[in-house]
């Protein structure tokens, strides 16, 4: 593939001198790329050991504040360190950078080299294992979209964010005149990912001014979950260098749509014809060809989707993207081909694959599909029948389930959950109901602007 490098291949690139520095990157609990840039000579006189960096990274809060109360690390431990492991078959040319490589790493405890059980990467590739022992391979897809801004990222926060210059005066869903004006931006974006080793469909107006959404293509599901965050990486460090910038906050804005990240998930084995989807089948669904291994993930995904949305919302400002008649779902209702509900249903035979509407672009990849698995697996394992399928507006559908208004709640649900202590440990439980916590008592304790603005004077 363009852009992917194998260790021969980055011997001579680096020999040439088109390569002397090689990124060794890992996702937090953000899903964030932490790590460090390496001279490429010496990554490859010990590729194998990979680089060591504090355990303090899958405790701190967005400031990087070391957060107390975690029983992973903590300052009693002494802050000591994990090692970051390079998984070479994501080893690719960054062509956005100026002579770099780089690699997607696992965390693992020193000494000892076993996983850390808390590390987004290790939750989703044990999922996947699981997954694998009943002869699955989850394929999928996101789509992310972002705000557009002339504003650079310096010059943003120093104005504290407010009175960006948008890319756009109007709304430019689908626009193709709009969308050139930024073709500077999304253009550049397009043609560095799939120089860079993330093949790309295509970018697109969205429902927002200055908004836009860029799709990649599908692929298994952990090369996903990295496609995913070099995507945003990119797109950032991208406008960065044309000082511009992108936010994707699920609702950076009350008046404008919110930002989505769609997820797109089916199930494939293989067989003697090949690899084929396990969705595809002659069973009926509401019109759906479709087999009951669909029906049962299906049902399964739905039912414990509210015990594990802060794996899908992670953030205080996803719950405020959930609101009647913007595109994003209010309601735990599936239908085919329909844009109101979380669940939609698209394609059909070997395209046929769930599309999960809840995650905003703030979303954590490796977690939500973690938690797409985890909830899958449960369905197929206890047979799980989805609900019936909901036709026509689930904005104004009576009785559906409701999705958690707010962090605080889904928290609360998360901790409460068998499925998630049965699928992920207790240890991980503990650790992101934490973490989530600490992220919703960090909003309750600020003073906003809104406050400001209503209070100030007039109370």
């Amino acid at each position: 593939m363009r852009g992917m490098l194998d260790i021969e291949g980055l011997r001579s690139a680096v020999d040439g001198g088109s390569i002397d520095t090689v990124i060794l990157a890992f996702p937090d609990m953000y899903g964030r790329l932490l790590g460090k840039r390496l001279d490429a000579s010496f990554f490859l006189a010990d590729v194998e050991g990979g680089t060591h960096v504090c355990d303090y990274l899958l405790t701190t809060d967005m400031e990087m504040d070391p957060v107390q109360g975690y029983r992973f690390s903590n300052w009693e431990g002494g802050y000591g360190d994990i090692r970051l492991a390079p998984d070479l078959g994501t080893m690719r040319r960054l062509t956005w950078l100026d002579r770099t490589a780089l690699v997607v790493c696992d965390a693992e405890a020193e000494p000892g080299h076993e996983p850390v059980s808390v590390a987004p990467r290790s939750m989703l590739r044990k999922q996947l294992g699981r997954l694998r022992v009943l002869g699955f391979e989850a394929m999928c897809g996101s789509e992310l979209e972002y705000y557009q801004y002339r504003t650079s990222y310096p010059e943003a926060a120093r104005t504290r964010y407010r009175d960006l210059a948008e890319t756009g005066w109007y709304i430019e869903d689908y626009h193709l005149l709009q969308a050139a004006r930024t073709e500077d931006m999304n253009g550049a974006f397009r043609r560095h990912l799939a120089a860079s080793g993330v093949p790309v469909e295509s970018t697109k107006g969205e429902f927002g001014r200055a908004q836009h959404e860029l799709n990649i293509r599908y692929a298994s599901m952990l090369e996903m979950a990295d496609r995913h965050s070099l995507l945003k990486q990119a797109v950032k460090e991208i406008s960065d260098r044309l000082g511009c910038s992108v936010t994707f906050m699920a609702k950076p804005d009350a008046e404008q749509a919110g930002s989505s990240s769609h997820l797109h998930v089916s199930l494939w084995t293989d067989s003697q014809g090949g690899s084929t989807n396990a969705f595809a089948g002659d069973g009926n669904l509401a019109g759906i060809a479709c087999s009951d291994r669909f029906r049962w993930f299906l049902g399964g995904w739905m039912r414990y989707a509210a015990e594990l949305m802060v794996f899908y919302a992670p953030t205080v400002n996803s719950y405020k993207r959930f609101q009647p008649e913007s595109w994003a779902p209010t309601a735990l209702a599936w239908s085919p081909d329909n844009r109101t509900a979380g669940f939609r249903v698209v394609g059909a035979g070997p395209a046929l694959r769930i599309e999960c509407r809840i995650p905003g672009a703030d979303v954590n990849p490796y977690l939500a599909y973690s938690a797409a698995i985890a909830s899958g697996l449960a369905g197929m394992e206890g047979k799980l029948e989805p609900p019936p399928a909901y036709m026509g507006d689930v904005y104004s559908a009576p009785g559906e389930t409701m999705l958690p208004r707010s962090l605080e709640e889904a928290v609360e649900r998360f901790k409460g959950s068998e499925l998630a202590r049965s699928a992920f440990g207790e240890e991980v439980v503990a650790h992101y109901a934490h973490f989530f916590s600490t992220e919703a008592n960090a909003y309750r304790r600020a003073v906003t602007d809104w406050e400001r603005i209503r209070y100030f004077e007039r109370i």
